[in-house]
């Protein structure tokens, strides 16, 4: 049996078939802006926010990136908004990893009230920086086998 942190949960059924790993969070107020909807901003932080919890339940600390001299860089982001949010809305977050050959992967999260309603879908292309060396690594999906508990999370 998985553990779950509070307002977040593993959906994901098939290790070689990546789920969406999903977050819960509830729109606040003071991230509205003047039209009383969820400020354009925001959604990447919200998009953000379950990439690194999707990360943390897979097993891979901020610390143990860093302890191997990698980090995780976005190279591009592309966010479609759909429908607006206001505050005190509900939405769930999810996080599906997709992996190809080569230095990059992809990253498809969608941004849905608990009606089902969608709000917004992100689009991102990421990488695993070399620290020291300031390039990509050849291989970021080596990265997260080795440092995660259950690669399953990230669809290895």
């Amino acid at each position: 049996m998985q553990r779950r942190a509070r307002g977040e949960r593993n959906i994901v059924t098939d290790p070689h078939n990546s789920e969406p790993y999903s977050v819960h969070i509830q729109v606040r107020g003071y991230e509205t802006d003047s039209q009383g909807h969820l400020n354009q901003a925001v959604y990447l932080q919200y998009a953000e926010h379950a990439r690194w919890s999707a990360l943390r339940h897979g097993g891979i600390e901020q610390g143990d990136l860093l302890a191997r001299g990698v980090g995780p860089v976005a190279l591009e982001t592309t966010i479609r908004y759909l429908r607006e949010l206001r505050a005190g809305d509900e939405v769930d977050v999810d996080c599906v990893f997709e992996w190809g050959e080569g230095k990059t992967f992809r990253m498809r999260q969608t941004v849905r009230k608990a009606d089902g309603t969608v709000s917004a879908e992100v689009s991102a292309v990421g990488g695993i920086l070399d620290l020291k060396a300031r390039k990509l690594v050849p291989d970021p999906r080596q990265v997260f086998k080795e440092l995660s508990a259950d690669p399953g999370v990230f669809g290895l």
